[in-house]
């Protein structure tokens, strides 16, 4: 257990070993953190927390002693990172669990083993992430929404509430519905975050046509958030 400055670890949390937490970190009543895990600068984690138990995986091992490092990869939460009471975080199986800096996690929301969520992501109460799933920069997931295994979601995407995600979600997109099906470009959160506003309308002529815009009339930030999502999706909304 390695304890950074100026943290606030409350005296019913439960810190295994192998845990590292850094600097100025505040970990709430009752939560219960087991390595291996890394937890940068300036995170909040709520009560009830739930941080590094093992995947779950129909017979993947679960020791018998809790905090047992075992088999399996660890968590890596990233600086400024809040996660809200009762969430969970799982151990990968494959690669690390990681919640990207800056993250905004409310409370009772699940993250299964080997997901990796990008810097900025924002998860509604009561988000589901299954196993394996990948999140881009900045998407944001709507209060209830679930995503299937290995599904890729994105930059800068929007999940509606309740939104069930079976598929992957391109860049800026917003989805709504069970299935989760395109309603158009997440026009608010782009212009919030200041992208030039041909991408805006570009992207947003193209997902009304039910397709992928054309990357050459992009800027070259902009197109390069297609250009990480295209290889790694399996199975596209769009094409």
């Amino acid at each position: 257990m390695n304890i950074g400055s100026n943290c606030h670890i409350h005296p019913t949390a439960v810190v295994g070993d192998d845990v590292v937490v850094g600097s100025r970190v505040t970990v709430g009543p009752y939560a219960v953190l087991s390595g291996p895990i890394d937890i940068g600068d300036d995170c909040w984690i709520g009560a009830h927390c739930v941080l590094g138990t093992p995947p779950e995986i129909y017979g993947f091992p679960h020791f018998s002693s809790y905090d047992a490092v075992g088999e399996g990869f660890g968590i890596e939460i990233g600086p400024r990172t809040v996660i809200r009471e009762l969430s969970t975080v799982h151990k990968g199986s494959e690669r690390r669990t990681i919640v990207g800096p800056d993250s905004f996690i409310m409370n009772r929301v699940s993250i299964e083993h080997d997901c990796q969520l990008g810097a900025g992501t924002v998860a509604a109460p009561g988000t589901t992430f299954a196993g394996h799933v990948t999140v881009g920069p900045g998407a944001n997931m709507g209060m209830n929404s679930a995503v299937h295994q290995r599904r890729v979601i994105g930059e800068g995407a929007m999940v509606g509430m309740g939104g069930i995600v079976t598929k992957d979600i391109p860049p800026f997109a917003t989805v709504v519905g069970n299935p989760a099906a395109m309603h158009g470009a997440n026009v608010v959160g782009m212009t919030r975050k200041n992208y030039p506003q041909p991408d805006i309308t570009a992207i947003s002529e193209a997902y009304s046509s039910q397709r992928i815009p054309d990357l050459s009339i992009l800027s070259d930030s902009t197109a390069e958030a297609y250009r990480r999502w295209l290889p790694i999706s399996a199975k596209p909304l769009l094409t």
